[in-house]
Protein backbone atom coordinates (compact mmCIF):
# COMPACT_ATOMS: atom_id res chain seq x y z
CA UNK A 1 0.00 0.00 0.00
CA UNK A 2 1.09 3.98 -0.76
CA UNK A 3 0.70 6.21 2.01
CA UNK A 4 0.22 9.59 -0.05
CA UNK A 5 0.85 11.96 2.84
CA UNK A 6 3.43 9.79 5.08
CA UNK A 7 3.95 11.05 8.77
CA UNK A 8 7.60 11.48 10.18
CA UNK A 9 7.49 7.91 11.69
CA UNK A 10 6.22 6.24 8.09
CA UNK A 11 7.57 5.88 5.03
CA UNK A 12 6.18 6.45 1.44
CA UNK A 13 6.63 3.66 0.48
CA UNK A 14 5.69 0.09 1.93
CA UNK A 15 7.33 -2.70 2.42
CA UNK A 16 11.02 -1.38 3.06
CA UNK A 17 13.80 -2.26 1.56
CA UNK A 18 15.15 -4.10 4.15
CA UNK A 19 11.65 -5.91 4.36
CA UNK A 20 11.07 -6.57 1.01
CA UNK A 21 13.63 -5.69 -1.76
CA UNK A 22 11.36 -7.11 -5.02
CA UNK A 23 8.05 -5.78 -3.53
CA UNK A 24 9.40 -2.60 -2.84
CA UNK A 25 11.26 -1.95 -6.08
CA UNK A 26 7.63 -2.63 -7.98
CA UNK A 27 5.93 -0.34 -5.22
CA UNK A 28 8.80 2.48 -6.43
CA UNK A 29 7.97 1.94 -9.61
CA UNK A 30 4.39 2.05 -9.22
CA UNK A 31 4.42 4.79 -6.48
CA UNK A 32 6.71 7.05 -9.35
CA UNK A 33 4.77 6.43 -12.46
CA UNK A 34 7.42 4.70 -14.01
CA UNK A 35 5.83 2.13 -16.08
CA UNK A 36 3.13 -0.90 -15.21
CA UNK A 37 2.38 -4.46 -16.53
CA UNK A 38 0.37 -4.31 -19.67
CA UNK A 39 -2.70 -6.59 -20.59
CA UNK A 40 -0.14 -8.46 -22.72
CA UNK A 41 1.90 -10.99 -20.20
CA UNK A 42 5.50 -9.87 -19.65
CA UNK A 43 5.28 -6.87 -21.66
CA UNK A 44 5.29 -3.44 -19.59
CA UNK A 45 3.47 0.37 -20.84
CA UNK A 46 6.42 2.86 -19.75
CA UNK A 47 4.27 5.97 -18.99
CA UNK A 48 5.70 9.54 -19.68
CA UNK A 49 8.14 9.82 -16.61
CA UNK A 50 9.87 6.56 -16.87
CA UNK A 51 9.92 7.44 -20.58
CA UNK A 52 11.35 10.62 -20.43
CA UNK A 53 14.09 8.76 -18.56
CA UNK A 54 14.77 7.04 -20.95
CA UNK A 55 14.22 10.12 -23.80
CA UNK A 56 17.21 11.55 -21.74
CA UNK A 57 19.16 8.50 -21.82
CA UNK A 58 19.15 7.91 -25.63
CA UNK A 59 20.14 11.83 -26.04
CA UNK A 60 22.58 10.97 -24.15
CA UNK A 61 24.18 7.99 -25.33
CA UNK A 62 23.52 8.97 -28.90
CA UNK A 63 25.48 11.40 -28.38
CA UNK A 64 28.42 9.69 -27.26
CA UNK A 65 27.93 7.08 -29.76
CA UNK A 66 28.50 9.93 -32.86
CA UNK A 67 31.27 11.26 -31.11
CA UNK A 68 32.83 8.26 -31.76
CA UNK A 69 32.09 7.99 -35.39
CA UNK A 70 28.69 5.99 -35.47
CA UNK A 71 25.44 6.54 -37.56
CA UNK A 72 21.89 5.93 -36.86
CA UNK A 73 20.24 3.25 -39.32
CA UNK A 74 16.30 0.78 -38.66
CA UNK A 75 16.26 -2.47 -40.10
CA UNK A 76 13.58 -5.05 -40.10
CA UNK A 77 11.55 -6.53 -36.85
CA UNK A 78 10.69 -9.56 -38.64
CA UNK A 79 14.14 -11.94 -39.14
CA UNK A 80 14.06 -14.78 -41.46
CA UNK A 81 14.15 -18.37 -39.62
CA UNK A 82 16.86 -19.27 -42.15
CA UNK A 83 18.90 -16.68 -41.37
CA UNK A 84 19.31 -17.65 -37.72
CA UNK A 85 20.00 -21.18 -38.68
CA UNK A 86 23.46 -20.25 -40.59
CA UNK A 87 24.60 -19.34 -36.93
CA UNK A 88 24.04 -22.64 -34.75
CA UNK A 89 25.75 -21.12 -31.44
CA UNK A 90 23.71 -18.31 -31.90
CA UNK A 91 20.57 -19.86 -32.42
CA UNK A 92 21.07 -22.38 -29.87
CA UNK A 93 21.45 -19.28 -27.56
CA UNK A 94 18.51 -17.87 -28.01
CA UNK A 95 16.09 -20.54 -29.05
CA UNK A 96 14.29 -20.60 -25.83
CA UNK A 97 13.85 -17.06 -26.07
CA UNK A 98 12.46 -16.49 -29.55
CA UNK A 99 8.96 -15.58 -30.33
CA UNK A 100 8.03 -16.94 -33.82
CA UNK A 101 5.49 -15.78 -36.49
CA UNK A 102 3.61 -18.69 -38.72
CA UNK A 103 0.79 -17.00 -40.26
CA UNK A 104 -0.47 -14.02 -41.81
CA UNK A 105 -4.08 -13.01 -42.10
CA UNK A 106 -7.12 -13.00 -39.59
CA UNK A 107 -10.12 -14.97 -40.46
CA UNK A 108 -13.80 -15.87 -38.57
CA UNK A 109 -14.21 -19.56 -38.35
CA UNK A 110 -17.66 -21.59 -38.06
CA UNK A 111 -17.50 -20.92 -34.24
CA UNK A 112 -17.33 -16.86 -35.03
CA UNK A 113 -13.61 -17.16 -33.21
CA UNK A 114 -10.59 -15.26 -35.24
CA UNK A 115 -7.81 -17.24 -36.63
CA UNK A 116 -4.32 -17.46 -38.46
CA UNK A 117 -5.48 -18.22 -42.17
CA UNK A 118 -2.27 -18.60 -44.24
CA UNK A 119 0.76 -20.15 -43.29
CA UNK A 120 4.15 -18.16 -44.32
CA UNK A 121 6.13 -20.17 -46.60
CA UNK A 122 8.86 -19.56 -44.14
CA UNK A 123 8.42 -18.39 -40.08
CA UNK A 124 9.57 -15.43 -39.30
CA UNK A 125 11.61 -14.30 -36.08
CA UNK A 126 10.49 -11.53 -34.20
CA UNK A 127 14.42 -9.93 -33.67
CA UNK A 128 15.55 -11.60 -30.03
CA UNK A 129 18.70 -9.20 -31.73
CA UNK A 130 20.03 -8.41 -34.96
CA UNK A 131 23.18 -9.72 -35.75
CA UNK A 132 21.70 -11.88 -38.62
CA UNK A 133 19.34 -9.56 -40.87
CA UNK A 134 21.80 -6.85 -40.73
CA UNK A 135 24.78 -9.01 -41.47
CA UNK A 136 22.33 -10.02 -44.35
CA UNK A 137 22.52 -6.48 -45.37
CA UNK A 138 26.44 -6.04 -44.49
CA UNK A 139 27.26 -8.79 -47.11
CA UNK A 140 25.57 -6.31 -50.02
CA UNK A 141 27.49 -3.26 -48.37
CA UNK A 142 30.96 -4.33 -48.37
CA UNK A 143 32.97 -5.36 -51.12
CA UNK A 144 36.26 -3.64 -50.85
CA UNK A 145 38.70 -2.94 -48.00
CA UNK A 146 37.81 0.40 -49.23
CA UNK A 147 33.85 -0.09 -47.60
CA UNK A 148 35.41 -0.37 -44.09
CA UNK A 149 34.86 0.08 -41.71
CA UNK A 150 30.77 0.13 -41.24
CA UNK A 151 30.34 1.95 -37.72
CA UNK A 152 26.15 1.52 -37.59
CA UNK A 153 24.00 1.93 -34.38
CA UNK A 154 20.30 1.35 -34.40
CA UNK A 155 17.67 2.09 -31.49
CA UNK A 156 15.04 -0.50 -31.75
CA UNK A 157 12.70 -2.71 -29.66
CA UNK A 158 13.28 -6.13 -28.84
CA UNK A 159 11.50 -9.37 -27.77
CA UNK A 160 12.50 -12.17 -25.48
CA UNK A 161 10.07 -14.80 -24.48
CA UNK A 162 10.44 -14.62 -20.57
CA UNK A 163 9.29 -17.31 -18.29
CA UNK A 164 9.88 -15.04 -14.94
CA UNK A 165 9.67 -10.70 -16.05
CA UNK A 166 10.03 -8.02 -14.11
CA UNK A 167 9.14 -4.60 -15.57
CA UNK A 168 12.18 -3.10 -16.78
CA UNK A 169 14.88 -5.87 -15.73
CA UNK A 170 13.56 -8.59 -17.89
CA UNK A 171 10.40 -8.00 -19.93
CA UNK A 172 9.08 -9.79 -23.46
CA UNK A 173 9.53 -6.61 -25.19
CA UNK A 174 12.03 -4.31 -24.01
CA UNK A 175 13.86 -1.20 -25.62
CA UNK A 176 17.34 -0.84 -26.64
CA UNK A 177 20.18 0.03 -28.71
CA UNK A 178 22.26 -2.17 -30.68
CA UNK A 179 25.50 -1.20 -32.46
CA UNK A 180 26.52 -3.40 -35.34
CA UNK A 181 30.54 -3.11 -36.93
CA UNK A 182 32.54 -4.58 -39.46
CA UNK A 183 35.89 -4.18 -39.67
CA UNK A 184 38.93 -5.12 -41.60
CA UNK A 185 41.29 -6.26 -38.98
CA UNK A 186 40.94 -8.36 -36.31
CA UNK A 187 43.00 -5.33 -34.33
CA UNK A 188 40.66 -3.06 -35.00
CA UNK A 189 37.01 -5.39 -33.94
CA UNK A 190 38.82 -5.72 -30.53
CA UNK A 191 39.73 -1.81 -30.20
CA UNK A 192 36.08 -1.29 -31.45
CA UNK A 193 34.89 -3.53 -28.92
CA UNK A 194 36.60 -2.38 -25.82
CA UNK A 195 35.95 1.19 -26.96
CA UNK A 196 32.21 1.18 -26.75
CA UNK A 197 32.53 -0.43 -23.81
CA UNK A 198 34.19 2.42 -22.46
CA UNK A 199 31.66 4.42 -23.76
CA UNK A 200 29.01 2.49 -21.66
CA UNK A 201 31.36 2.62 -18.40
CA UNK A 202 31.48 6.56 -18.56
CA UNK A 203 27.69 6.85 -19.39
CA UNK A 204 26.80 4.49 -16.67
CA UNK A 205 29.44 6.42 -14.26
CA UNK A 206 29.07 10.15 -14.98
CA UNK A 207 25.01 9.70 -16.31
CA UNK A 208 23.78 7.50 -14.15
CA UNK A 209 26.17 8.21 -11.20
CA UNK A 210 26.56 4.37 -10.68
CA UNK A 211 29.98 3.17 -10.15
CA UNK A 212 30.57 -0.59 -12.37
CA UNK A 213 33.56 -2.98 -12.94
CA UNK A 214 34.50 -3.75 -15.82
CA UNK A 215 35.69 -6.85 -17.68
CA UNK A 216 35.05 -9.75 -19.53
CA UNK A 217 33.03 -12.84 -19.43
CA UNK A 218 33.67 -16.68 -18.39
CA UNK A 219 33.37 -18.67 -21.54
CA UNK A 220 29.90 -19.89 -20.17
CA UNK A 221 28.28 -16.11 -19.80
CA UNK A 222 29.38 -14.82 -23.04
CA UNK A 223 27.12 -13.88 -25.89
CA UNK A 224 26.02 -16.83 -28.11
CA UNK A 225 27.86 -17.24 -31.35
CA UNK A 226 30.89 -14.20 -29.61
CA UNK A 227 34.45 -14.94 -29.46
CA UNK A 228 34.90 -12.60 -26.75
CA UNK A 229 32.23 -10.72 -24.66
CA UNK A 230 32.56 -7.73 -22.03
CA UNK A 231 30.95 -5.99 -19.72
CA UNK A 232 29.68 -3.72 -16.66
CA UNK A 233 28.39 -4.78 -13.65
CA UNK A 234 26.87 -3.26 -10.96
CA UNK A 235 25.43 -3.43 -7.83
CA UNK A 236 22.46 -2.40 -6.48
CA UNK A 237 20.90 -2.09 -2.86
CA UNK A 238 20.36 -5.84 -1.76
CA UNK A 239 24.02 -6.53 -3.04
CA UNK A 240 23.15 -8.36 -6.46
CA UNK A 241 24.94 -7.62 -9.25
CA UNK A 242 22.85 -6.12 -12.75
CA UNK A 243 24.77 -6.41 -16.06
CA UNK A 244 24.79 -2.53 -17.49
CA UNK A 245 26.02 -3.06 -20.65
CA UNK A 246 27.64 -5.43 -23.13
CA UNK A 247 29.91 -5.43 -26.11
CA UNK A 248 30.86 -8.45 -28.55
CA UNK A 249 34.04 -9.19 -30.14
CA UNK A 250 32.18 -11.65 -32.32
CA UNK A 251 35.32 -12.75 -34.63
CA UNK A 252 34.83 -13.81 -38.29
CA UNK A 253 31.67 -15.97 -37.23
CA UNK A 254 28.68 -13.90 -38.04
CA UNK A 255 31.15 -13.02 -41.14
CA UNK A 256 31.34 -16.53 -41.90
CA UNK A 257 27.96 -17.05 -41.52
CA UNK A 258 25.92 -13.96 -43.18
CA UNK A 259 28.74 -14.08 -46.27
CA UNK A 260 30.34 -10.82 -45.43
CA UNK A 261 33.57 -10.90 -47.10
CA UNK A 262 35.89 -8.06 -48.98
CA UNK A 263 39.09 -8.01 -51.48
CA UNK A 264 41.66 -7.21 -49.39
CA UNK A 265 44.74 -4.76 -50.07
CA UNK A 266 46.69 -7.22 -51.63
CA UNK A 267 43.60 -8.58 -53.68
CA UNK A 268 42.72 -11.22 -51.48
CA UNK A 269 38.98 -12.40 -50.69
CA UNK A 270 39.11 -11.96 -46.85
CA UNK A 271 36.46 -12.57 -44.47
CA UNK A 272 35.65 -9.24 -42.12
CA UNK A 273 35.29 -9.18 -38.55
CA UNK A 274 32.74 -7.98 -36.60
CA UNK A 275 31.84 -6.57 -33.25
CA UNK A 276 28.31 -5.99 -31.79
CA UNK A 277 26.85 -4.16 -28.36
CA UNK A 278 23.88 -2.91 -26.70
CA UNK A 279 22.36 -1.65 -23.67
CA UNK A 280 18.56 -1.52 -22.92
CA UNK A 281 15.49 0.23 -20.81
CA UNK A 282 17.38 -2.43 -18.04
CA UNK A 283 19.06 0.41 -17.30
CA UNK A 284 15.95 2.20 -15.87
CA UNK A 285 15.70 -0.39 -13.31
CA UNK A 286 19.15 -0.33 -12.18
CA UNK A 287 18.42 3.09 -11.58
CA UNK A 288 15.63 2.49 -9.05
CA UNK A 289 17.56 -0.39 -7.31
CA UNK A 290 20.91 1.64 -6.96
CA UNK A 291 19.82 4.72 -5.81
CA UNK A 292 15.37 4.97 -4.88
CA UNK A 293 14.73 4.94 -0.97
CA UNK A 294 11.81 4.39 1.17
CA UNK A 295 10.30 7.05 -0.01
CA UNK A 296 10.96 6.54 -3.83
CA UNK A 297 13.16 6.92 -6.61
CA UNK A 298 15.60 9.30 -6.23
CA UNK A 299 17.15 10.51 -9.91
CA UNK A 300 20.47 12.00 -10.93
CA UNK A 301 19.93 15.37 -12.19
CA UNK A 302 21.57 14.68 -15.73
CA UNK A 303 18.92 12.06 -16.66
CA UNK A 304 16.00 13.65 -14.91
CA UNK A 305 12.92 14.21 -16.94
CA UNK A 306 12.48 17.28 -14.26
CA UNK A 307 15.69 18.80 -12.44
CA UNK A 308 13.64 21.31 -10.30
CA UNK A 309 9.86 21.90 -9.65
CA UNK A 310 8.74 25.21 -8.26
CA UNK A 311 5.26 23.53 -5.37
CA UNK A 312 3.33 27.07 -5.34
CA UNK A 313 1.58 26.98 -1.92
CA UNK A 314 -1.50 28.64 -1.93
CA UNK A 315 -3.70 27.77 1.29
CA UNK A 316 -5.86 30.87 0.30
CA UNK A 317 -7.46 31.77 -2.61
CA UNK A 318 -6.67 35.38 -3.25
CA UNK A 319 -2.75 34.44 -2.83
CA UNK A 320 -3.23 32.27 -6.11
CA UNK A 321 -2.17 35.19 -8.64
CA UNK A 322 1.39 36.55 -6.99
CA UNK A 323 2.34 33.57 -5.83
CA UNK A 324 2.08 31.87 -9.15
CA UNK A 325 3.27 34.68 -10.86
CA UNK A 326 6.28 34.97 -8.68
CA UNK A 327 6.85 31.19 -9.11
CA UNK A 328 6.41 31.57 -12.75
CA UNK A 329 9.15 34.56 -12.96
CA UNK A 330 11.72 32.28 -10.65
CA UNK A 331 11.19 29.15 -13.69
CA UNK A 332 12.15 32.14 -16.41
CA UNK A 333 14.97 32.75 -14.62
CA UNK A 334 16.15 29.30 -14.03
CA UNK A 335 15.41 28.26 -17.66
CA UNK A 336 18.02 30.90 -18.79
CA UNK A 337 20.53 28.19 -17.57
CA UNK A 338 21.98 25.70 -19.29
CA UNK A 339 23.20 21.87 -17.65
CA UNK A 340 25.35 19.66 -19.25
CA UNK A 341 24.55 21.07 -22.28
CA UNK A 342 21.06 21.66 -22.45
CA UNK A 343 18.20 23.81 -21.05
CA UNK A 344 17.62 23.34 -17.56
CA UNK A 345 14.50 21.33 -17.13
CA UNK A 346 12.20 23.29 -14.60
CA UNK A 347 8.13 22.43 -14.00
CA UNK A 348 5.83 24.77 -12.11
CA UNK A 349 3.19 22.68 -10.49
CA UNK A 350 0.06 24.32 -11.13
CA UNK A 351 -2.33 21.51 -10.06
CA UNK A 352 -5.09 22.22 -7.71
CA UNK A 353 -4.34 20.08 -4.67
CA UNK A 354 -2.95 20.71 -1.32
CA UNK A 355 0.72 21.78 -1.42
CA UNK A 356 1.98 18.58 0.61
CA UNK A 357 0.49 15.98 -1.65
CA UNK A 358 2.19 17.83 -4.40
CA UNK A 359 5.37 17.56 -2.74
CA UNK A 360 4.92 14.15 -2.08
CA UNK A 361 4.01 13.45 -5.58
CA UNK A 362 7.62 14.65 -6.50
CA UNK A 363 9.48 13.35 -3.83
CA UNK A 364 8.07 9.42 -4.95
CA UNK A 365 8.97 10.92 -8.80
CA UNK A 366 13.02 11.57 -7.61
CA UNK A 367 12.92 15.03 -9.02
CA UNK A 368 16.54 15.87 -7.99
CA UNK A 369 15.31 19.57 -6.63
CA UNK A 370 11.84 20.88 -5.04
CA UNK A 371 11.49 24.31 -4.73
CA UNK A 372 8.11 25.62 -2.02
CA UNK A 373 7.22 28.98 -2.68
CA UNK A 374 3.91 30.58 -0.31
CA UNK A 375 3.16 34.54 0.67
CA UNK A 376 5.09 34.08 3.46
CA UNK A 377 8.18 33.86 0.78
CA UNK A 378 7.12 36.98 -1.13
CA UNK A 379 7.48 38.77 1.59
CA UNK A 380 10.74 37.22 2.63
CA UNK A 381 12.09 37.05 -0.72
CA UNK A 382 13.31 33.66 0.06
CA UNK A 383 12.09 29.64 -1.56
CA UNK A 384 12.68 26.78 0.25
CA UNK A 385 14.57 24.46 -1.09
CA UNK A 386 15.13 20.95 -0.60
CA UNK A 387 17.27 18.12 -2.21
CA UNK A 388 16.29 14.41 -2.98
CA UNK A 389 19.67 13.26 -2.04
CA UNK A 390 18.98 14.43 1.72
CA UNK A 391 16.35 13.20 4.37
CA UNK A 392 12.74 14.36 2.79
CA UNK A 393 12.15 16.86 5.59
CA UNK A 394 15.29 18.77 5.15
CA UNK A 395 15.05 22.45 3.49
CA UNK A 396 17.27 24.99 3.02
CA UNK A 397 16.08 28.68 2.49
CA UNK A 398 17.54 30.56 -0.31
CA UNK A 399 17.00 33.98 -1.39
CA UNK A 400 15.26 33.50 -5.78
CA UNK A 401 18.19 35.16 -7.05
CA UNK A 402 20.83 32.53 -5.16
CA UNK A 403 19.08 29.97 -6.18
CA UNK A 404 19.15 30.88 -9.55
CA UNK A 405 22.92 31.54 -9.21
CA UNK A 406 23.54 28.07 -7.21
CA UNK A 407 21.20 25.95 -9.32
CA UNK A 408 23.69 24.21 -11.25
CA UNK A 409 26.38 23.68 -8.59
CA UNK A 410 23.50 22.20 -6.65
CA UNK A 411 22.43 19.80 -9.44
CA UNK A 412 26.38 18.72 -9.33
CA UNK A 413 26.37 18.44 -5.67
CA UNK A 414 23.50 16.11 -6.24
CA UNK A 415 24.76 13.62 -9.15
CA UNK A 416 28.40 13.55 -7.13
CA UNK A 417 26.70 12.77 -4.03
CA UNK A 418 25.14 9.95 -5.86
CA UNK A 419 27.77 8.73 -7.37
CA UNK A 420 30.00 8.63 -3.93
CA UNK A 421 26.98 6.82 -1.67
CA UNK A 422 26.54 4.34 -4.65
CA UNK A 423 30.55 3.92 -4.57
CA UNK A 424 30.53 3.83 -0.73
CA UNK A 425 27.92 0.91 -0.77
CA UNK A 426 29.81 -0.86 -3.16
CA UNK A 427 32.89 -0.81 -1.52
CA UNK A 428 31.32 -1.77 1.75
CA UNK A 429 30.00 -4.69 0.66
CA UNK A 430 32.67 -5.97 -1.52
CA UNK A 431 34.91 -8.67 0.32
CA UNK A 432 38.39 -10.36 -0.86
CA UNK A 433 37.68 -13.59 -0.19
CA UNK A 434 40.47 -16.63 0.10
CA UNK A 435 39.02 -19.69 1.01
CA UNK A 436 36.11 -21.77 0.21
CA UNK A 437 34.66 -21.82 2.95
CA UNK A 438 35.04 -18.30 3.71
CA UNK A 439 33.32 -18.05 0.36
CA UNK A 440 30.20 -20.55 1.07
CA UNK A 441 29.40 -18.51 4.42
CA UNK A 442 29.59 -14.69 2.45
CA UNK A 443 26.47 -16.00 0.18
CA UNK A 444 24.93 -17.86 3.15
CA UNK A 445 22.45 -15.90 5.02
CA UNK A 446 23.87 -16.27 8.69
CA UNK A 447 20.29 -15.15 10.24
CA UNK A 448 17.29 -16.13 8.43
CA UNK A 449 15.34 -13.13 9.54
CA UNK A 450 17.98 -10.77 7.92
CA UNK A 451 19.08 -11.74 4.64
CA UNK A 452 20.39 -8.55 4.21
CA UNK A 453 23.32 -8.82 6.23
CA UNK A 454 24.85 -11.20 3.81
CA UNK A 455 26.30 -11.55 0.36
CA UNK A 456 27.88 -8.41 -2.28
CA UNK A 457 30.57 -8.83 -4.54
CA UNK A 458 33.33 -11.64 -4.06
CA UNK A 459 36.75 -11.14 -5.03
CA UNK A 460 38.27 -14.26 -5.43
CA UNK A 461 40.70 -16.59 -7.62
CA UNK A 462 39.05 -19.18 -9.82
CA UNK A 463 40.82 -21.54 -12.26
CA UNK A 464 39.10 -21.02 -15.32
CA UNK A 465 37.25 -24.24 -15.16
CA UNK A 466 33.78 -24.42 -16.20
CA UNK A 467 32.64 -27.70 -14.00
CA UNK A 468 33.78 -24.89 -10.80
CA UNK A 469 31.31 -22.48 -12.28
CA UNK A 470 28.63 -24.42 -12.93
CA UNK A 471 29.38 -26.23 -8.79
CA UNK A 472 28.99 -22.81 -7.21
CA UNK A 473 25.96 -22.06 -9.84
CA UNK A 474 24.05 -25.25 -8.36
CA UNK A 475 25.14 -24.61 -5.06
CA UNK A 476 24.60 -20.76 -4.09
CA UNK A 477 23.33 -19.58 -7.42
CA UNK A 478 26.63 -17.38 -7.67
CA UNK A 479 27.78 -16.57 -11.29
CA UNK A 480 30.87 -15.01 -12.61
CA UNK A 481 29.66 -11.46 -13.41
CA UNK A 482 33.23 -10.54 -14.84
CA UNK A 483 36.87 -11.14 -14.91
CA UNK A 484 38.34 -7.12 -14.16
CA UNK A 485 40.71 -6.08 -16.42
CA UNK A 486 42.73 -4.54 -13.58
CA UNK A 487 42.97 -6.48 -9.98
CA UNK A 488 40.72 -4.44 -7.75
CA UNK A 489 41.44 -7.56 -4.84
CA UNK A 490 45.12 -7.99 -4.97
CA UNK A 491 47.90 -5.82 -5.87
CA UNK A 492 49.41 -9.56 -6.86
CA UNK A 493 47.52 -10.92 -9.51
CA UNK A 494 48.90 -14.70 -9.41
CA UNK A 495 47.42 -17.05 -7.23
CA UNK A 496 45.24 -20.45 -5.94
CA UNK A 497 42.02 -20.95 -7.25
CA UNK A 498 40.06 -21.13 -3.63
CA UNK A 499 38.18 -24.25 -5.07
CA UNK A 500 40.61 -26.35 -6.72
CA UNK A 501 44.50 -24.97 -5.40
CA UNK A 502 45.09 -24.86 -9.10
CA UNK A 503 46.98 -21.88 -10.23
CA UNK A 504 44.63 -18.80 -11.17
CA UNK A 505 45.94 -15.86 -12.91
CA UNK A 506 43.36 -13.06 -11.33
CA UNK A 507 40.82 -12.67 -8.93
CA UNK A 508 37.30 -12.43 -10.66
CA UNK A 509 33.69 -10.83 -9.16
CA UNK A 510 31.08 -13.19 -8.26
CA UNK A 511 28.39 -12.55 -7.02
CA UNK A 512 24.28 -12.93 -7.30
CA UNK A 513 22.38 -11.44 -10.00
CA UNK A 514 19.41 -10.38 -12.18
Amino acid sequence: MLDPTPQATKTAIAPRRKEDFPEWYQQVIRAAELAEPSDVRGCMVIRPWGYGIWENMQRQLDRMFKATGHRNAYFPLFIPLSYFEKEAAHVEGFAKECAVVTHSRLEVNAEGRMVPASPLTEPLVVRPTSETIIGASYAKWVQSYRDLPILINQWANVVRWEMRPRVFLRTTEFLWQEGHTVHETEAEARAETKQMLDVYETFVRDHLAIPVFSGEKSESERFPGAVQTLCIEAMVQDRKAIQAGTSHFLGQNFARASGIQFQSRDGQQELAWTTSWGMSTRLIGTLIMAHADDDGMILPPRVAPTQIVIVPITPKEETRPAVFAAADELAAGLRTLSYQGAPLEVEVDRRDLGGGVKNWEWIKKGVPLRVELGPRDLESGNVAVSRRDQPVKTKQFLPRPELIERAVELLDSIQQNLFDRALQFREANTRVIDSREEFYNFFTPQDAGKPEIHGGFALAHWNGSRAVEEQIKNDLKVTIRCIPFDDPGNPVASGACIFTGEPSPRRVVWAKSY
